[in-house]
């Protein structure tokens, strides 16, 4: 069986948030795939669907936590299932890769991901898949008083994506998608 978790955040205020893709990228995989309706599972804060793809059972979850709570939705599901980590994958944003740009990465800490480092304070381990979602404007930087200074990371990842990000998205969501499916093809 393989746990496959995008992170984000519940509610309409930050549906199309740049945090927020990691859920689209679970609701397009969903989708591709033929996946039920996702259901609120109160038990474990979760929206969650399932079904079976190449004779592996698979369960979709999108944590109802807030990001930086996602470790308790994650450990709860892991502990109920007795899963191994290593059929967990975790789909989320990343703001130190350009936008446009996926990485799989196992085995490593949250890089300041606040969500990430949740599930790996939760379940006491980082030794689990992620796919990296590229946010990172590129060569974008925030001015005040005439001084340049980095983008305000708390505040960047909650803004909407411009419209010529979501063309770029486009794609990415959809690569993001065969990415997953090709890492529960090496589990």
């Amino acid at each position: 069986m393989f746990l496959i978790v995008g992170l984000g955040n519940p509610s309409i205020k930050y549906k199309n948030t740049r945090h927020n893709i990691g859920f689209r990228i679970i609701d397009e995989f969903a989708k591709e795939n033929n996946f039920p309706e996702f259901k609120l599972s109160k038990k474990h804060n979760s929206l969650i669907s399932e079904s079976i793809i190449n004779d592996n059972k698979i369960m979709l979850v999108k944590p109802q936590t807030f990001m930086n709570s996602s470790g308790k939705a994650i450990k709860s599901i892991i502990d109920y299932l007795s899963l191994i980590t290593d059929n967990l994958i975790v789909v989320h944003d990343d703001i130190d890769i350009e936008i446009g740009e996926i990485r799989i990465s196992e085995n490593r800490g949250s890089a300041g991901h606040k969500g990430v480092q949740s599930i790996i304070d939760e379940i006491n381990t980082k030794d689990f898949a992620r796919v990296r979602v590229g946010i990172k404007p590129v060569g974008k930087i925030q001015e005040q008083g005439g001084d340049t200074q980095p983008i305000i990371t708390e505040k960047f990842v909650l803004e909407k994506f411009t419209q010529d990000e979501e063309k770029i998205l486009e794609n990415i969501i959809k690569q993001s998608s065969v990415r997953i499916m090709d890492q529960t093809k090496m589990g």
